[in-house]
């Protein structure tokens, strides 16, 4: 295990500061703007947490870099379903029920520990010690695809792309009732609740707060009470495809937070056992960070979702 090391210097150019000190060191941007974010990045002897902080030529600054230690996550021998794999990253097909790192109440049987195993160890550490190689996430009762960063130059080339938001993202989702139009465009901006911070909602396109959230939806199936829709994100909030949804009327079948299940439902998801939001990440398309080969996946709507349609035919 080796022991802290804190890089000092001289900013030369007056700039943004992640841009500054990513001119003035061997450390890359992203890599930079995770260490300001934690508190490891001083300008005169003062702590920034702004990545946005503007330097000034002249500035003295000291980095702080934690020491190379056992990841706070353990690997644990968690089945995975691997849809694609290189030296560069990993594109898994996530189960309902399976969170994607640990946090409290989380720490451990998550998809970080099962990619620790199954990698040995070899995730990008731009996220820390609890997040090595993610780059995005979905919800721990949303399926399907993620795609995780083996080394720092996929993890700063995906976190472009997600950024640009070139990403493609297609979810297949069962919601309540049939949508009116079939097919349309949700633009409404997110953040979290007022009256929950544990939730998000859609908030007033004045509102100094939250960020910009673009949804285009249609309906590929109309059923008993409820929709198969197909949801592409122009933009990747939390929650987007769930309060975006909800704001027209049209929650997701079992989401918990966001909607409630039409009474004539209700038996259906209870006989089925179905215990979450109806939404499955069914596409996922991206230039690969390091080769630059245009890449797309999906994955097949999971076995809960097909007997729920099966069970809502007309």
């Amino acid at each position: 295990m080796s022991g802290t090391e804190v890089i000092t210097g001289t900013i030369a150019n007056p700039a943004r500061l992640d841009k500054a000190l990513a001119d003035a060191t061997d450390l890359s941007r992203v890599r930079i703007q995770s260490l300001i974010n934690d508190g490891k990045v001083a300008i005169g002897g003062a702590s920034v947490t702004s990545t946005r902080y503007k330097a000034s030529a002249g500035d003295t600054f000291a980095i702080t870099i934690p020491p190379v230690s056992q990841p706070e996550a353990k690997a644990q021998d968690i089945p995975l379903e691997v849809v694609f794999e290189d030296d560069y990253l990993i594109v898994i097909n996530k189960p309902a029920g399976m969170v994607v790192h640990p946090a409290a109440g989380n720490p451990d049987g998550t998809l970080v520990n099962a990619l620790l195993h199954h990698c040995k160890g070899a995730l990008s550490g731009i996220g820390g010690v609890a997040r090595p190689g993610i780059v995005h996430r979905i919800d721990k009762d949303t399926s399907g695809l993620l795609v995780v960063a083996k080394s720092d130059a996929a993890h700063e080339g995906l976190a472009r792309q997600f950024a640009d938001h070139s990403i493609e993202r297609r979810y297949l989702a069962l919601c309540n009732g049939h949508p009116r139009p079939s097919k349309g465009r949700i633009e409404a901006k997110i953040g979290r609740s007022d009256t929950n911070r544990k939730k998000m909602a859609v908030l007033q396109p004045d509102a100094a707060r939250g960020k910009r959230a673009v949804t285009h939806f249609s309906t590929i199936k109309t059923l008993d009470g409820c929709a198969l829709i197909e949801c592409r994100l122009e933009t990747g909030r939390t929650h987007q495809v769930r309060v975006h949804c909800a704001s027209i009327g049209h929650a997701l079948l079992g989401d918990p937070v966001y909607g409630r299940t039409p009474a004539k439902l209700r038996p259906i998801l209870k006989d089925l056992g179905f215990a979450r939001q109806a939404l499955h990440a069914a596409s996922l398309g991206f230039e690969h960070p390091v080769t630059g080969e245009v890449l797309r996946f999906e994955a097949e709507l999971p076995d809960d979702m097909r007997e729920l349609i099966d069970q809502t035919a007309r």
